[in-house]
């Protein structure tokens, strides 16, 4: 089998390439209702509170664009514990118990599977959001993949671990034990750009492949306090994949289209309208993976 150079993993025609992930981590609004009603003074936030309110439900309007856009993505969907259900007492009333497990959500229940579905029907890719503790544990790992198989109904071919935990080369080994063909665990929650170079790489010199991840949104600059500045550090970064023919990548969390998060959802936008203005391969990293390497 013949692998890509790191100059041919751009396809033909194309300027450069940019993945689009989401991160599926925490599509229902909970503590986080009191937490900014606190923090923010802002006591409205407690309304969300209601049954039928979700204002973290943003798939809707973000396929949309994606559909409208002409463009899929990858989304990573998390099997992670529950605060109340599976962890222990001694952690119910810590910090980092509720950041961890508290509000998480369950891969049967109606509403997520019925997402799930629809994102395959409409050609997303769904990927695996290894959890918190998966990093180095194969066992969970191939579990938490099983599972969403089993929703999925078909194999899941990547993902990218909780909280971008990566233990080198140890996590990959287990995503290459456990039968994925791709990471984009590698990368930084605070800062960004090509600091792991400008194309995908096999870390064992064989048909598994690492995407660094290029940009998490919480890292750039707050598009609600200075809207243009955000701006020009993804046009920097577009502006270095197109003179170096790279594979960007980016991550987008599907919270970060709510109005929790203002001026995330139209620098996504913006975002991928430029790239496709420039005359780039847009798409999820499984889809990519496919085409330089002919499988799926």
């Amino acid at each position: 089998m013949s692998y890509p150079t790191a100059d041919e993993w751009v396809p033909e025609d194309h300027e450069f390439a940019l993945c689009l992930t989401h991160d599926v981590d925490r599509p229902y609004k909970t503590y986080q209702s009191l937490f900014y009603a606190l923090t923010r003074r802002d006591p409205s936030h407690l309304l969300d509170l209601a049954p039928h309110r979700t204002p973290y439900w943003t798939f809707d309007d973000l396929l949309d664009f994606e559909r409208e856009a002409g463009v899929r993505s990858a989304f990573y969907m998390l099997d992670e514990q529950s605060l109340f259900g599976d962890r222990p007492m001694s952690e119910w009333l810590t910090m980092e118990g509720w950041q961890l497990f508290a509000g998480r959500y369950d891969l049967e229940d109606d509403r997520i599977r019925r997402l799930i579905r629809t994102l395959r029907r409409g050609g997303w890719e769904v990927g695996l959001h290894g959890s918190y503790e998966a990093v180095n544990d194969r066992d969970r790992l191939r579990a938490e993949k099983d599972r969403l198989e089993g929703v999925l109904g078909e194999p899941v071919v990547g993902g990218r671990q909780h909280y971008l935990r990566l233990e080198r080369p140890e996590t990959w080994e287990h995503y290459r034990a456990i039968g994925l063909q791709y990471d984009t665990t590698l990368g930084s929650p605070t800062e960004y750009g090509f600091t792991d170079g400008y194309h995908p790489f096999r870390p064992f010199d064989d048909e598994f492949v690492v995407f660094p991840l290029t940009v998490m949104e919480a890292a750039l600059p707050d598009p609600a306090e200075d809207f243009d500045r955000a701006w020009a550090e993804c046009e920097s970064l577009l502006d270095e994949a197109d003179d170096n023919d790279a594979v960007m990548t980016a991550l987008w969390h599907p919270r970060y289209f709510s109005d929790d998060h203002p001026g995330f959802g139209r620098l996504y936008r913006r975002l991928v309208e430029a790239a496709l203005s420039r005359g780039a391969w847009v798409g999820p990293p499984g889809d990519l993976y496919a085409d330089r390497l002919g499988t799926r």
